[in-house]
């Protein structure tokens, strides 16, 4: 602690992001990277932006990103006005925290999730309470029928993997017609159902998505929120308070291209949907409880194995998988769909350990 620091920084506790080593031929199944490249329209039009001579690199992008924001509009059937974009949806996500979430009451959001939810909360001063997974790691919404300030889950959620049904996120926002309800769907895309058409019917949801996942950008920091134009302006506010140009030429650009190459994106991301449920099938033969997963990860515990012995050892094998040590989940081990030779070198790897 320096005597320099402002107050508070002290108590912040940071978000720890997986980990990204450095190791030669390594099978990396830690932080839920898509195994496939992005579209080839994505390199043409970072080509096409740069130009012959990066003379636009001279230049300001939009500062409203207004083609990406058409793109991500005309996909799912709305209005610029529903668009806010940012620098991943990390940025889109803190941009929630600051401008939708800060009310008198606490908001609401699962006990496993996405750890970075305390993070913002910490950093922005948001009270909060925690709400229990069911004893099968599942989210009810029978859980989020009391008084809030805003409610926010993954969709799949993270790091189980599963999905709650179209229904049920019905059923939280008639619920809480009072309150903003985020609905953080970085997984959506392999195999879940978006809440993306409620939007015009529940003018308190928002939803979020990332171009890091299905759209395998995470080198980029490509994310967005769709909602009712109110919840949108709030976003805008804070960002223009911020950051005015969070999205440089060059990732607007392969925003657009990712988003209109719709034939690539199914292909890829079927891919990755059959080789999760061919990995599912392994690591279930090798004695393995695997959750039910609607992600491009799994989510699995052996019953004879402690998981962070079953980590390192993977590790000698150069494979990284994620461990998580909060008590109800330290058993499991988060394992990202890599392609199919990735995923079977990797139960390969498991049955050498698992044989002693």
């Amino acid at each position: 602690m320096s005597r320099f620091w402002s107050a508070g920084v002290a108590d912040l506790t940071p978000y720890v992001p997986g980990e990204q080593p450095q190791m030669q031929r390594l099978i990396k199944l830690n932080t839920n990277e898509n195994p496939y490249g992005p579209s080839p329209r994505v390199l043409a039009a970072i080509r096409d932006a740069l130009g012959s001579d990066a003379e636009a690199l001279k230049l300001y992008p939009d500062p409203d990103a207004r083609r990406f924001k058409q793109a991500i509009a005309t996909r799912f059937g709305l209005e610029v006005a529903n668009v806010h974009v940012g620098n991943g949806s990390d940025e889109v996500l803190a941009n929630v925290f600051q401008g939708l979430l800060k009310h008198d009451k606490p908001i609401l959001y699962p006990d496993i999730t996405y750890s970075f939810y305390p993070v913002y909360c910490g950093l922005y001063g948001v009270a909060f309470d925690t709400v229990p997974l069911s004893d099968t790691f599942e989210i009810r919404a029978e859980d989020y029928r009391r008084p809030n300030g805003g409610i926010i889950f993954p969709n799949p959620n993270a790091p189980t993997g599963r999905a709650i049904a179209l229904g049920e996120i019905e059923r939280v926002l008639a619920d809480n017609a009072g309150s903003v309800v985020v609905i953080d769907e970085a997984y959506i895309d392999f195999g879940g159902e978006t809440a993306a058409g409620l939007i015009a019917k529940y003018p308190n949801l928002l939803v979020v998505q990332t171009l890091s996942k299905s759209r395998s950008l995470a080198g980029l920091r490509l994310g967005f929120a769709i909602g009712h134009p109110d919840l949108i302006e709030a976003l805008e506010r804070v960002k223009n308070s911020f950051n005015s140009y969070p999205l440089d030429r060059l990732a607007q650009a392969a925003g657009v291209a990712a988003i209109e190459d719709e034939a690539y994106f199914e292909q890829t991301r079927q891919a990755v949907i059959a080789s999760r449920e061919a990995l599912v099938e392994r690591m279930t033969a090798l004695g393995f409880e695997v959750l039910p997963s609607k992600a491009n990860f799994v989510f699995a515990r052996h019953p004879l194995h402690d998981a962070a012995q079953l980590a390192a050892a993977l590790r000698e094998r150069a494979i990284i998988v994620r461990h998580f040590k909060n008590a109800r989940v330290a058993q499991f081990l988060r394992i990202t769909v890599g392609t199919d030779a990735e995923c079977e070198t990797f139960t390969d790897a498991l049955k050498e350990v698992l044989a002693g």
